[in-house]
């Protein structure tokens, strides 16, 4: 694929063909220019198998906002899209329709608002909220999607190995095994849900982070095969990186040669007054490996090393690698705490793919038109009673406990705001027998979830660093409760309606079924 190509590729054609055809028909109906309001939301947690997540973090704004500023219809799209034809040979696109897109096909009417990027999501929380003209609203869809899904899933499923490794550093090392091109995506997301730093050294420069790595058996197999051996190579290894010197020991014995070799090496280095890094553990019982390896390098005056774990590492693996550090441990005069305190996880191919759960469900739904001067809600009923769209323009709040933690999100209404309420109903989305009444005194704090992004497609919002949002995601984290936070089966964090918002909900409900049994 030449450049030319690639711009039209991933550029305002980086959409689904519906989208063009509907927005065609909005501007044969005269709708094309229309306000209209577009939710974002994901409907489930993800779910991978064995263990669920109880909530997300949010990711990947920035990205669509880059994207959004440089797409638009040029003529090169047109052309292509001129010459698009249906199974007559007639026109799929017709030359006025091209035309109006050749002067208004871009997103400088959209008016965006969403959750700030790191920040911990539930399902059927509008992530962003898109108000503009209905044709470009509905255009920006599929890339909306494809840029706040994946990063969204995979800062949730970092967020999750984080949290298993007990905030032990963590190192991003998926590029090999991920999505083509999505593994920059994926490797930002991983830093803004856990990862501290990643083995990708492009998208690693651009974030402003240093790339982290070490080495690959293969650099061992080299020596070994000219005669040189596993110490020659680490040796090598030491020479040329002195103050970084973590070396693989598990190319052929590790308790045999490797731990020792990387001893005798680190002693070296040691007398010419540099301090080693560690060791990685790639293979084998990584629990026992890591008891008996710190314990040999703990006997040779090396109490500080780190041992990087890596290898098909996941949430559950981490957590079942330091369960059986602590229940063996002391089997070997071994302090598991030490042996725990001193891990560092580089977690590939099951961060970068959500291995479980290849994808979120995120959906981006009409929810309002503008007309004759005020927002008429839009609804959508599924046979599905979750499926059933939260109508109107809305806005997203966080309620907290006397405790300070996060206790519900609550949709209301525009015109509603929640810390002016004596008492807030808190309303299940889907069942209507389901509610209950909070009264100020259990309340803390409330705060808005969703901020001002794009204002008539000029940017409002200064972009916060990855630290920001890092610092943003722990303390959301700190304010779940434990519950929420299990690996397995966790507690259901509630996502409420507003009284007035659940009653505008089924009359809408009401009207629609009525209006489709009298047609």
């Amino acid at each position: 694929m030449n450049s030319a190509q690639k711009s039209i590729a991933e550029g305002i054609l980086f959409t689904d063909q519906y989208q063009l055809t509907m927005a065609q028909l909005y501007y044969r109906a005269g709708l094309h220019e229309k306000p209209a309001q577009f939710d974002y939301f994901y409907r489930r947690n993800p779910d991978y198998g064995g263990h669920q997540a109880g909530y997300g973090v949010s990711a990947g704004l920035e990205w669509l906002l880059d994207w959004m500023q440089l797409a638009r219809f040029r003529d090169e799209d047109l052309v292509y899209l001129r010459a698009h034809r249906d199974g007559n040979g007639n026109p799929i696109f017709h030359d006025d329709f091209l035309d109006w897109l050749s002067r208004y096909g871009n997103f400088d009417g959209i008016t965006l608002r969403a959750v700030p990027e790191g920040r911990v999501v539930h399902p059927n929380v509008p992530l962003a909220v898109v108000q503009g003209p209905l044709a470009m609203a509905q255009i920006l869809e599929t890339s909306l999607l494809n840029h706040l899904n994946y990063q969204t899933l995979i800062a949730t499923k970092a967020v999750r190995i984080r949290e298993a490794g007990r905030g032990r550093p963590m190192l991003e090392f998926g590029l090999r095994r991920g999505p083509e091109r999505g593994v920059n995506a994926g490797a930002r997301a991983a830093l803004i849900g856990g990862a501290d730093f990643s083995s990708n050294v492009g998208i690693s420069h651009v974030l402003g982070y240093p790339p982290k790595g070490t080495h690959a058996h293969s650099m061992i197999q080299a020596f070994m095969a000219l005669g040189g051996g596993e110490l020659g190579a680490f040796r090598a290894y030491a020479d040329l990186y002195p103050n970084d010197c973590l070396l693989l020991v598990d190319t052929i014995d590790t308790l045999g040669s490797g731990v020792p070799n990387a001893i005798t090496v680190f002693e070296e280095l040691r007398r010419k007054g540099h301090q080693p890094a560690g060791i990685r553990l790639d293979s084998g019982d990584l629990a026992h490996l890591s008891i008996l390896a710190a314990r040999m390098m703990d006997e040779a005056g090396f109490t500080e090393t780190s041992i990087v774990l890596s290898n098909e590492l996941d949430e559950q693996t981490i957590w079942q690698i330091l369960t059986q550090i602590e229940d063996e441990a002391s089997m070997y005069g071994v302090d598991a705490a030490a042996v725990v305190g001193r891990l560092v996880y580089g977690v590939g191919t099951r961060l970068i793919t959500s291995e479980g759960q290849p994808a979120l469900d995120g959906v981006y739904k009409l929810v309002a038109i503008h007309e004759d001067g005020r927002w008429v809600p839009a609804m959508k009923i599924s046979e599905s009673p979750a499926k059933t769209l939260n109508p109107g323009n809305k806005r997203a709040w966080r309620i907290y406990d006397h405790r300070n933690k996060a206790q519900a999100d609550l949709l209301c209404l525009e015109d509603e705001d929640p810390r002016q309420m004596a008492q807030i109903t808190l309303h299940h989305p889907s069942e209507n027998h389901k509610h209950r009444t909070l009264d100020a005194g259990e309340i803390s704090a409330i705060e808005p979830l969703l901020v001002d992004v794009l204002v008539e497609g000029r940017e409002v919002l200064d972009r916060p660093s990855i630290d920001d949002m890092r610092a943003l995601r722990q303390a959301d984290v700190a304010q779940l409760d434990a519950g929420v936070k299990r690996f397995v089966n966790p507690h259901i964090y509630h996502v409420s309606l507003s009284d007035k918002l659940w009653n505008l909900k089924q009359e809408l409900i009401r009207s629609a079924r009525e209006d489709s049994h009298h047609r």
